[in-house]
């Protein structure tokens, strides 16, 4: 029979060191990527051909590939190793941000940020710590990677103008390529290697499920809006440095001073909200609620681009609704999907958000040298608007959570009535059974449920 952990079990040291090492190689890789954004705008005039349009190519670049090769990644890392899919490829991003550091012109750059984006590590990285620790912990292991990666978006703002100014443009490739290696030594002598390999229907994607998830609306409206917050993040930190410099103007040696502060109180701001959207089951006001922000803090831009407390006061906004739809949007689709439909539901709305991020990189260019800083604002406004109405209809999320119960050898022998005696206890919603793995995925009202049921079915299971 299978040995039984409860849910009151803490966190062993192989699970948090795998946590741990994990959660810094996903910062570092995001610190490398992101560390170009308030600076690239100001000082990527020193390549050759430069134009606006190829100057937001360069920055959004990433995204495309990101996009194109996360989900075949993921699939790889099934079949020949995790640790294999994302040694490639972290060495895949440190031979682009060389190339990058080593550019003259700026399709050597673009270049260069198409081949970091090819190393699309995401999925294999949240499978591995899912190989890694047991399934009542692996929310709080995502949840640290999530930390890891906000932490490391605001660093990566606040230390980019800084080493812009110390080291250049080049340096930062170079020191970007450095993290990557880096990230290489702790996977291997850190994170430690899983016993088997486990293909994890809850967080693996099934290209027979796409048709399904492309074809649920209320799905996809949440896949659109990951994809236009990052198009708009990325947009947004095309024209902010020049606003910040060329309309406000402060220098570009200072601007790491007036993000750091301000991402801190946003972070700060934005949990109060985070709990009303899940404990007072406000999840679709929050998430309205947070758009409008993002629409006020664009307008304010627009508006007042000259004031520089103008400017701050519309980047704290932004970056409280940023993190807000950030840390809620995930916690909508795994609400709204379907079990058998929630592995390739989540894969292809991480993809969404990196397409969001080359698109808004070749957007805010595009618009940079037709209609200027403020014209780049004022369209982001408009598409706000957009998004607004697009998502004002969808319905609010019932505010569902998971479990996974493993199941011994014997309990396999009759898996449908596994799931009638699940889906029979009071609050259980949908059950799957996946047999290669032992498991029961659960999906349930924690408002209807005696928790103590399903916790006694999992112990006789």
């Amino acid at each position: 029979m299978t040995q039984k952990q409860t849910t009151t079990d803490a966190m062993t040291s192989l699970e948090k060191r795998s946590i741990s090492g994990l959660s810094l190689i996903f910062a570092l890789r995001m610190l490398g990527l992101f560390m170009i954004l308030p600076v690239f705008s100001l000082s990527a005039h020193q390549y050759t051909n430069s134009t606006p349009m190829l100057i937001g190519i360069a920055i959004g670049a990433y995204g495309l590939t990101q996009a194109l090769l996360q989900i075949p990644f993921g699939m790889l890392s099934d079949r020949i190793g995790r640790k294999k899919v994302i040694t490639i490829g972290l060495l895949l991003f440190a031979a682009g941000s060389v190339m990058a550091a080593m550019a003259t012109s700026i399709e050597m750059v673009i270049a260069g940020r198409l081949l970091q984006g090819s190393g699309a590590i995401a999925a294999a990285i949240m499978a591995l710590t899912a190989d890694l620790t047991r399934d009542e912990h692996r929310t709080k292991a995502m949840a640290s990677i999530g930390i890891s990666i906000g932490l490391s978006f605001s660093i990566a703002l606040a230390t980019g103008a800084i080493l812009e100014h110390w080291i250049g443009l080049s340096g930062i490739f170079w020191a970007t390529a450095a993290l990557a290696l880096v990230g290489i030594g702790i996977l291997h002598m850190w994170v430690p290697s899983p016993q088997r390999l486990i293909s994890h229907r809850d967080m693996g994607t099934v290209p027979s499920r796409f048709s399904k998830v492309f074809g649920d609306k209320q799905i996809m409206r949440l896949v659109v809006s990951i994809m236009l917050l990052h198009l708009l993040l990325t947009t947004s930190f095309f024209a902010l440095p020049l606003a910040l410099q060329n309309l406000a103007g402060l220098p570009k040696s200072e601007h790491a001073l007036a993000y750091l502060p301000v991402l801190l109180l946003a972070f700060v701001t934005m949990v109060p909200f985070i709990i009303i959207a899940e404990k007072k089951r406000k999840m679709k006001q929050v998430f309205i609620g947070a758009i409008v922000v993002l629409g006020l803090a664009e307008l304010g831009w627009a508006l007042f681009a000259h004031s520089l407390a103008a400017i701050l006061i519309c980047l704290w906004l932004f970056f409280t609704a940023f993190n807000i739809l950030e840390a809620s949007l995930p916690s909508m689709m795994s609400k709204l999907s379907p079990l058998e439909n929630k592995g390739t539901a989540m894969g292809v709305y991480s993809s969404a958000q990196f397409v969001g991020a080359f698109i808004g990189g070749a957007m805010g260019g595009t618009l940079y040298g037709l209609f200027g800083v403020i014209g780049i604002f004022f369209a982001s406004t408009v598409l706000i608007v957009i998004w607004l109405c697009l998502v004002f209809p969808m319905k609010a999320p019932k505010h569902y959570s998971s479990k996974i119960i493993q199941l011994n050898s014997n309990s396999l022998n009759n898996v449908q009535q596994i799931i009638d005696q699940l889906n029979a206890i009071k609050g259980v919603r949908e059950t799957i059974v996946v047999a290669e793995e032992q498991v029961a995925y659960v999906k349930y009202s924690p408002d209807e449920i005696d928790i103590s049921e399903l916790e006694a079915f999992a112990t006789a299971h």
